[in-house]
């Protein structure tokens, strides 16, 4: 199989279905040769019931272990039989399914690259000219931290070889924050990282439009400077926006 697309999750069912719909496509899964993977972390609504019936493997963390997103795309990652591991969280939508594998294909799979992101936008129907100038701005850093090799993918989507993502312990369980960063930072050390300009997903603004950008960007660069300088994030716990 060449790819695995891993979905940690918690407590997603209104937003997981519209997800699916996406990429639980017959069709398009014989084409590119993926599978889908949800790894839950204790969810108690009807994300696990929603699932069932549209992806191929579901897998249970242990509730007697506090979870966070590293440890379910981990968790995740343990079940795949993929060549290629694709992270993508719950809360986002592909632009286009077909032109997003056609990109990996072309671009990432038969290259060189040990890991690859993109762009990400805010859902069409919700995007305000504020969610415009911001993601146009922090896609734009992002891509600029690759390109002087520190390495930085948000966690909404991340794609990373097998065997580079097993070669570095995956993603490090000790982070409730800043674990995106963290892996990439260190899939640099030992390999390029592809930012695609060309391509991007959509997230939901939940999270902006509770806390505002200002609180989210530092928070975010607070964890990046810990987890850049300490190898610990500052928070302790990512708090669930539903």
């Amino acid at each position: 199989m060449k790819y695995s697309i891993i979905i940690p999750t918690l407590n997603e069912e209104k937003l997981l279905p519209g997800l699916l719909d996406q990429i639980d496509d017959l069709e398009l899964k014989k084409r590119f040769d993926y599978e889908i993977i949800i790894s839950d972390g204790g969810s108690i609504d009807k994300t696990i019931n929603l699932s069932q019936g549209r992806v191929d493997k579901i897998k249970l963390n242990n509730e007697s272990i506090k979870q966070n997103i590293a440890i379910g795309r981990n968790e995740g990652a343990v079940y795949a039989s993929g060549e290629i591991l694709i992270f993508i969280n719950a809360d986002i939508k592909f632009d286009n399914p077909e032109k997003f594998f056609l990109y990996v294909e072309d671009k990432f799979y038969f290259s060189d690259f040990s890991a690859m992101t993109c762009n990400v936008k805010i859902f069409p129907e919700e995007e305000i000219l504020l969610d415009k100038i911001y993601h146009y701005c922090y896609n734009g850093y992002f891509s600029f931290l690759n390109n002087i090799g520190l390495g930085m993918g948000r966690g909404e989507c991340q794609i990373i070889r097998k065997d580079v993502f097993n070669k570095l312990n995956g993603y490090s369980i000790v982070l409730a924050a800043g674990e995106d960063f963290d892996l990439f930072r260190r899939v640099q050390k030992v390999g390029k990282v592809l930012f695609s300009k060309d391509l991007y997903i959509y997230e939901s603004p939940r999270r902006f439009r509770k806390f505002g950008y200002a609180k989210v960007t530092l928070s975010w660069i607070k964890n990046g400077f810990s987890v850049f300088f300490k190898n610990k994030s500052l928070s302790k716990e990512w708090e669930q926006v539903r």
